[in-house]
């Protein structure tokens, strides 16, 4: 006669099928963003990391706890959320997958306690590196887009924000700012909400103008500071490390200032007058110039710049365009931005082309 489990140990089986769940749940989530960092990055570091920590994992599933493993009988594979089912961009699959192992490590962290008296405190230190590495993971995706984008789209306030938006978008933008200086607060908030939101689902970085706090508040990918915002050094103790940090610059002094401060990449200009910057002078081209021979980090064009002439500023040395009203009143956004891409994508080739 086969003698019925104790309630003791049927707790302890009630514990290891937790264990178990929540070893495979961090393992899985470790290895979808360990993918991308091999394949999508390319990042040997990152991806090392995550290799190394799927292992420490794996170290403790131990038979035991496989043993325990109850798929028919666990009411959970039948639970769904539709927020599982949707994974708008790499950047929301990353966020939903880190989720998941920081959430499966804190488990293991407590149930853990329960089974082996060092599991609670080595499952404690892996849920902080995981954490170091999701804010460096994130940081280098945001570093690597702002060197890949070549176009800056600077918002301004008009009835069309959202659809002229998002059709630069898809247009191939891949850089935005939101500017808005007069509006208060509260819609502020509403307004950033949504174009992050639209930002992330086309896979492009999200920048606010002037202020820190709202960067924060809406999650953004950096802040643009001008001349007389708070120092960057501020900035970057408050947005940390991995948040992209962008000054405007109107002259070399500005420009050298900017890159010793630790800015990620610089506006330049305003090459042109304009309405924008009322009652600034002309940068001119000249400061393009020396940009194009002295700045270390990524630079933008910025001022007055419109399909008439972004080719004299590609010619006087441009690379990448910050533009504002040739985009916000164009009457079809998308074909713009088109345009502007092409010709910006026509330096690129340049060395290529001539060495043929």
């Amino acid at each position: 006669m086969v003698e019925a489990p104790s309630q003791r140990q049927q707790m302890q089986q009630v514990v290891y099928r937790i264990l178990d769940a929540n070893l495979d749940r961090a393992r899985e989530g470790l290895r979808i963003i360990e993918e991308w960092c091999r394949f999508g990055l390319n990042n040997a570091q990152l991806a090392g990391e995550c290799k190394h920590l799927r292992q420490e994992v794996g170290n403790w599933h131990t038979a035991e706890l496989r043993t325990a493993r109850d798929t028919p009988g666990d009411l959970g594979t039948d639970l769904t959320h539709p927020q599982e089912e949707l994974r708008t961009s790499i950047e929301s699959l990353l966020q939903a997958n880190f989720c998941r192992v920081q959430e499966a490590m804190r488990v293991l962290e407590e149930y853990g306690k329960l089974y082996h008296p060092n599991m609670g405190a080595a499952f404690k230190q892996m849920r902080y590196r995981v954490y170091t590495l999701e804010s460096n993971l994130m940081g280098y995706q945001r570093h690597q887009l702002l060197w890949r984008s070549h176009l800056y789209l600077v918002t301004s306030p008009v009835d069309t924000l959202f659809p002229t938006v998002e059709a630069a978008l898809k247009g191939g933008l891949t850089l935005l700012q939101y500017r808005e200086k007069t509006a208060d607060d509260v819609l502020r908030l509403e307004r950033g909400i949504k174009l992050r939101q639209l930002c992330h689902t086309y896979g492009a970085l999200f920048i606010i103008n002037d202020r820190v706090d709202l960067a924060l508040a809406l999650d953004a990918d950096g802040v643009h500071l001008g001349q007389q915002d708070l120092p960057i050094a501020v900035a970057r103790q408050l947005l940390g490390t991995q948040r992209l940090i962008g000054r405007s610059t109107t002259n070399p002094e500005e420009m050298r200032g900017a890159i010793a401060e630790g800015a990620d990449y610089i506006g330049v200009g305003p090459v042109y007058e304009t309405p924008t910057k009322a009652g600034k002078a002309a940068a001119g081209l000249e400061y393009v110039r020396y940009a194009a021979k002295n700045c270390t980090i990524p630079w933008f064009t910025i001022g007055g710049i419109d399909a008439n002439n972004i080719n004299d500023v590609i010619d006087a040395g441009a690379e990448r365009v910050a533009v504002v009203r040739s985009l916000m009143q164009a009457e079809q956004p998308t074909l713009v931005t088109q345009y502007f891409l092409s010709q910006l994508n026509r330096v690129k080739l340049k060395p290529e082309s001539s060495n043929n």
